[in-house]
């Protein structure tokens, strides 16, 4: 399956609280197979699936049996350990789609593991349409609960229209465009590439110049003004944070912290081996 990972990058490490954007497919499942992703843990992150197409079949170890499934959010959070599967359905022929993650705040990073589901309604805009997952934008709000102030929503865009959106000033904001001929504040942004805007804009201005509908994912918060250590599936704020957390992965010494996952059948992934540096802690550069 082909992924491109868009964050975080050399030069960013965060936009506001999220840390990491996957953008993945389309993938015809009948060449490749699809998803199969045995269980796995998490730590110190909300877990934020949203698709285009297809259908993934999601386990965990809090006991939720859920499906991701077009224009719904599933949102998993990991706090002090979480494992979970993803597989996609056999009825599932094109599979495309955004993996996000959200670092957790210092206050927050090992709170108890959490799930919740939400299919925003479409809010039809002068020039398109939008979908608010999280957060607020063009009048919506998402019910799902975040630990820190973010907004996440798909943009579609009509040929040659153009949108301006009021958002929060004190947000810094990145479009991931998924298909389309898109300009974010009149700069080409071109699909499977992040634009940013930098906090103290009171709008957002989006722009198709082509054809065909564009299709996009704005995502946005204030500034995480943390260092986070992210490594494998694992967030901490040092070396030993997750040296110790993949230690409980790979042993049998505090099973209860990530829990198991029932009903997936096969046997879970082991952890990779660490580096043989430490890991450091990163910010953004500012």
């Amino acid at each position: 399956m082909t992924v491109r990972r868009t964050l975080p990058q050399r030069a960013r490490t965060l936009i506001g609280a999220w840390c990491f954007v996957d953008h993945y497919g389309p993938d015809d499942v009948s060449d490749t197979g699809g998803m199969d992703v045995a269980p796995h843990p998490h730590t110190g992150l909300q877990t934020v699936s949203w698709l285009f197409s297809g259908e993934i079949e999601h386990r965990d170890s809090l006991g939720v049996h859920a499906y991701v499934r077009p224009g719904e959010l599933n949102l998993m959070t990991g706090g002090h350990g979480i494992s979970h599967s993803e597989v996609s359905t056999p009825a599932t022929t094109v599979l495309h789609g955004v993996q996000l993650w959200v670092a957790l705040p210092e206050q927050h990073r090992h709170t108890a593991r959490d799930f919740h589901h939400h299919a925003p309604r479409p809010v039809a805009l002068d020039g398109g349409e939008v979908r608010v997952f999280l957060g607020t934008l063009a009048g919506d709000t998402s019910p799902v609960p975040t630990f820190t102030p973010l907004l996440g929503a798909e943009l579609t865009i009509h040929p040659h229209a153009a949108l301006t959106l009021t958002v929060d000033p004190a947000f810094e904001h990145a479009l991931l465009v998924d298909r389309g001929d898109v300009t974010l504040a009149d700069t080409p942004v071109r699909p499977a590439e992040l634009g940013y805007l930098a906090p103290g804009t009171t709008t957002v201005t989006l722009a198709n110049t082509g054809d065909e509908p564009a299709r996009t994912v704005l995502i946005g918060g204030t500034p995480f003004e943390e260092e986070i250590v992210m490594w494998w599936n694992f967030i901490g704020r040092s070396h030993e944070d997750i040296a110790r957390a993949r230690e409980e992965w790979m042993s049998s010494a505090n099973p209860d912290r990530f829990g198991a996952v029932q009903g997936y059948p096969g046997d879970r992934l082991p952890a990779p081996e660490l580096p043989g540096v430490p890991l450091k802690p990163r910010g953004n550069v500012r």
